[in-house]
C-alpha cells in the first residue's frame, strides 16, 4: 500500500547499513523524489562519489514502484547530478552542475592550500613521521591501562606530563614538575584557559608585542581581557615599556624567536622582564612556538628557567610534528595552578589515546630524531633562500636570526603593498609584515616594509617553483 503524502514528506531510509534522509514534497512521487535527491546533492548533504541505494532497495524502503526510482535516477544522470556505471552502481557525480543552497547562494567551498603558498602558519604536512608515529601508537595501545578508555584527569594523562617534564628540562631548560603541567589542545586553547584564569583573579589587561598574530589578541579580547602593545626591535620586546602599563596582569612574549620579526629577547631584557614580574606580581606568558629550530647554534633556553614562579611556559606539537594532533602544554606556577584547573574544566578535553601515543613518541627518542631531521632540512632551505634572493634581488635582504620556520625579507621603502599585489596576481601567497602590527601601535615606531615568508610549508617537489616565483616578485635593482 502506498504511504500517504503526509508520511512521505521526510523519509529516512536505511540500505546496506547507510542512512539516507530525503525530504519528499508534493503529490507527484517521481518529481518529489527527483527534487529531493537533486537538493541533497546541490546543498552538499550527498557528497561527490556517494553511492546511492539500488533502485530496488530504495523503492522497497519508500514503498513506491521501482520504475519510479529508475526514472528518477535516469533523469538525474542526464542532468549531470548522478553518474551510473555498470558494476559500480549509481553515485553522486564528481562534478555537479551547481552547488547552491536553498536560498540560491553559492555554498562555501573549503579553502585549498596553494602549492606555492608561503604564508606563516602552514606546514609541509608530508613530513609527518608516519612510520615512527604508527610504531609508537602500537606500543602505546599495547601497554595502555584500562583506565585510558574512561574520563581522564582534566589536567591530562600523567604519562605524558611526566614524559614532557623530562623532555622540557633536557631540551628547553624548563623547570617542570609533572604535577604543574597542563595538557591542552594546542596553544590557542591553552592561552584561552590562562586568559580565563587571569580574568577570574581580576586581571583585565595583558601586554603583548606590537607585532604578532591577531588571532591571539582577539582570543584574549573574547575572554574579556584587553591588550596593550609594547614595541619590538632587534633585541626583542621593549619590556622597559611595561612600567607604563600599570594594570597589566601579564605579558605575552615569544622570547626564543619573536614572531614575526625574527629576533630573540636579549639577555638584559630577559632579566628585566623577570624583575618586572617579581616586582608587580604579574605573570609572563612564554610562547615557545618554534624554540627547537635554531640553526646557527644551540637553541636558546626557555625564559621560564629564570623564574618558574612567574612564568607560564607554553609549548605545542603543532610546529614540531603536526597541528592535527591538537596537542599543547602549559607549565604553570603553583600559585596559578588552581585557577587554571578551574578554568580548564572538570573533564579532559584532549584525547587520552593521543596523549599516550605522544608520550611514547617522546620517550622512545622518535620525537628528538624527527626534530633533528626537520632542523637539518629547514636550515638548508633557509640558506638556499638567502642565496637565491641575494642573486635575484640584491636590494632585498633577510633580517632576523637563523631560526624558526619563516624569514623576514626587508624590502625597499614603500614597496610592501606593491609586492603583495604582484604576488597575488601570480598566485603566490605571502604576508606583509604590516598585517601583524597591533592596531593600537600607531604611535609607536614601525618596522620597514617587509615580507614574512614561511619556507617550511611547501613540499620538496613544490619548493623550487615557489622559490622561483618568490624571486620574480621581488624588486630588482
Amino acid at each position: 500500500m502506498r504511504r500517504s503524502q503526509a508520511t512521505r514528506r521526510a523519509d529516512t531510509v536505511t540500505v546496506t547499513g547507510i542512512d539516507l534522509h530525503l525530504d519528499l514534497h508534493g503529490p507527484r512521487l517521481r518529481a518529489g523524489l527527483t527534487d529531493a535527491l537533486r537538493d541533497a546533492v546541490r546543498t552538499g548533504r550527498l557528497a561527490p562519489g556517494t553511492r546511492l541505494p539500488a533502485s530496488r532497495v530504495l523503492a522497497a524502503d519508500l514503498g513506491i514502484a521501482r520504475s519510479t526510482v529508475t526514472e528518477c535516477y535516469t533523469a538525474l544522470v542526464e542532468e549531470g547530478w548522478l553518474a551510473a556505471r555498470p558494476g559500480s552502481g549509481t553515485r553522486v557525480a564528481t562534478r555537479v552542475p551547481s552547488r547552491r543552497g536553498p536560498s540560491g547562494a553559492s555554498a562555501p567551498t573549503p579553502r585549498r592550500r596553494s602549492s606555492r603558498g608561503l604564508e606563516p602558519g602552514a606546514e609541509d604536512y608530508a613530513e609527518f613521521p608516519r612510520a615512527p608515529w604508527l610504531a609508537a601508537a602500537r606500543r602505546a595501545f599495547a601497554n595502555a591501562p584500562h583506565s585510558t578508555y574512561g574520563y581522564g584527569d582534566p589536567l591530562g594523562r600523567m604519562e605524558l606530563r611526566e614524559a614532557l617534564a623530562e623532555y622540557l628540562a633536557r631540551a628547553r631548560g624548563v623547570h617542570a614538575d609533572a604535577a604543574r603541567i597542563v595538557i591542552t589542545s594546542g596553544f590557542h586553547h591553552g592561552l584561552g584557559v590562562l586568559a580565563r584564569a587571569l580574568a577570574a583573579e581580576g586581571g583585565e589587561t595583558v601586554a603583548v608585542e606590537s607585532y604578532g598574530l591577531d588571532i591571539y589578541r582577539e582570543l584574549l579580547r573574547d575572554e574579556g581581557v584587553g591588550t596593550r602593545p609594547v614595541d619590538v626591535d632587534e633585541c626583542g620586546a621593549r619590556v622597559d615599556q611595561l612600567v607604563d602599563i600599570a594594570d597589566a596582569a601579564a605579558v605575552l612574549l615569544t622570547p626564543a624567536h619573536q614572531f614575526p620579526t625574527g629576533y630573540a629577547l636579549s639577555t638584559e631584557r630577559r632579566t628585566a622582564v623577570v624583575d618586572w614580574a617579581r616586582r608587580t606580581g604579574a605573570v609572563i606568558l612564554e610562547d615557545d612556538y618554534d624554540g627547537e629550530f635554531r640553526y646557527d647554534r644551540v637553541p636558546v633556553g626557555a625564559l621560564q628557567g629564570l623564574d618558574p614562579d612567574h612564568v607560564v611556559y607554553f609549548g605545542t606539537a603543532s610546529k614540531s610534528v603536526a597541528p592535527a594532533l591538537r596537542l599543547g602544554w602549559a607549565v604553570v606556577p603553583d600559585s596559578l595552578l588552581p585557577a587554571v584547573a578551574q578554568a580548564k574544566g572538570r573533564v579532559d578535553t584532549v584525547s587520552a589515546l593521543d596523549q599516550l601515543v605522544f608520550a611514547e613518541f617522546l620517550e622512545s627518542g622518535a620525537f628528538d630524531r624527527h626534530v633533528r631531521s626537520r632542523r637539518r632540512r629547514l636550515r638548508h632551505r633557509r640558506e638556499v633562500l638567502i642565496e637565491r634572493i641575494a642573486d635575484a634581488a640584491p636590494a632585498v635582504h633577510v633580517i632576523g636570526m637563523a631560526a624558526g620556520l619563516q624569514a623576514v625579507l626587508a624590502l625597499p621603502v614603500g614597496s610592501e603593498e606593491r609586492v603583495l599585489r604582484v604576488a597575488g596576481r601570480q598566485g603566490l601567497v605571502v604576508s606583509g609584515l604590516a598585517e601583524f602590527r597591533h592596531p593600537a601601535a600607531d604611535g609607536h615606531p614601525s618596522w620597514p616594509d617587509a615580507l614574512v615568508v614561511n619556507f617550511s610549508n611547501v613540499s620538496e617537489s613544490a619548493w623550487p617553483g615557489a622559490l622561483q616565483a618568490l624571486c620574480r616578485i621581488l624588486p630588482s635593482p
